[in-house]
């Protein structure tokens, strides 16, 4: 119940992922170069796909989506934690927690729910080879983009209003380098268990049902390719697909599952796991489908060599 007298939060102050001068240094540096190094080739791939009048099948056209996807999700958290590895004391305000907390559901979501658009497609590929084009036509895939970007805003809307009818009073610190609902509800002067149980459902149980799901579809489609087919190429071009559709399925859902499908207590391995969901497998999601695809690896060759070493000479 909301107290009647209290002075509400204006702003939230982040702990960081370590309190230790040096320990920061060192983090800015391994995270930049990994940011700098990871997000340009994430931004290759686009173009890629998008230059290239080879890659105009739907599977290239998802990918490119997963990358945009990637790149804006690992963005609404990096920047912020590099530049607070230099500032004493990390805040953000009241407004701009809400926001990052917002865009971080509405990408997350977004990203999940395309994950299982990318499943229907292997499905069509691989089990309705003859009807592939006629059932993944361009028309259908950006009506499948757009609902798995709605569905992204419409979960993310349900987080939102639940955390600001909340009554914040103090105490202000997160024990975090990012808002998150986790450790928002965590704070609040209030008994939050119905809106903490509302976030489980929402985002935990829906992660592992999608997760589940995922596995099994994939499952099958391998075990299609293994009964039907030969050790032709291109059924090994199909399984090595779907090989690297699991390992994102697993990076994506896995730590998503951890922080949202329990109770939001305070665990030691939260940060780790946050760092790695928010940062890190973004950005390396796109670049490990990438290294199993040899035609998009050949484009990227030629993208490289025509607009960038053919300029340098």
């Amino acid at each position: 119940m909301e107290p009647a007298n209290y002075t509400r939060v204006t702003e939230f102050v982040l702990t960081g992922l370590s309190q230790t001068r040096e320990v920061q240094l060192v983090l800015f540096v391994i995270f930049l170069s990994f940011y700098l190094f990871i997000l340009p080739g994430n931004i290759l791939i686009i173009c890629t796909i998008r230059l290239d009048p080879h890659l105009t099948s739907p599977m290239y056209f998802l990918l490119a989506n997963l990358a945009f996807l990637d790149i804006w999700y690992s963005s609404i958290t990096a920047p912020k934690m590099l530049i607070d590895f230099f500032v004493e004391r990390k805040r953000i305000s009241f407004g701009g927690c809400i926001a990052q907390l917002f865009f971080l559901h509405f990408v997350g979501a977004s990203e999940m729910f395309l994950l299982t658009v990318m499943a229907f497609d292997r499905y069509a590929a691989i089990c309705r080879p003859l009807h592939y084009a006629t059932i993944m036509n361009r028309r259908l895939c950006s009506i499948l983009v757009v609902l798995s970007w709605l569905g992204g805003f419409i979960h993310s809307i349900i987080q939102v209003a639940l955390i600001v009818r909340l009554p914040f009073c103090g105490p202000n610190e997160l024990d975090s380098y990012f808002c998150d609902i986790t450790q928002v509800i965590r704070i609040a002067c209030a008994n939050t268990f119905p809106e903490e149980l509302v976030m489980i459902f929402s985002s935990g149980l829906i992660s592992v049902v999608c997760f589940i799901a995922l596995l099994m579809s994939y499952a099958f489609l391998l075990a299609m390719l293994k009964k039907h087919s030969g050790s032709d190429e291109s059924t090994s071009r199909a399984m090595s697909t779907c090989y690297s559709h699991i390992t994102i399925v697993v990076f994506m859902f896995g730590p998503s599952i951890y922080i949202y499908a329990r109770p939001f207590d305070s665990f030691s391995l939260d940060k780790v796991v946050s760092v790695f969901h928010t940062v890190i497998f973004p950005l390396l999601n796109p670049i490990i489908y990438t290294l199993q695809n040899k035609e998009v690896k050949t484009a990227m060759r030629k993208l490289v060599n025509r607009y960038i070493l053919c300029k340098e000479k």
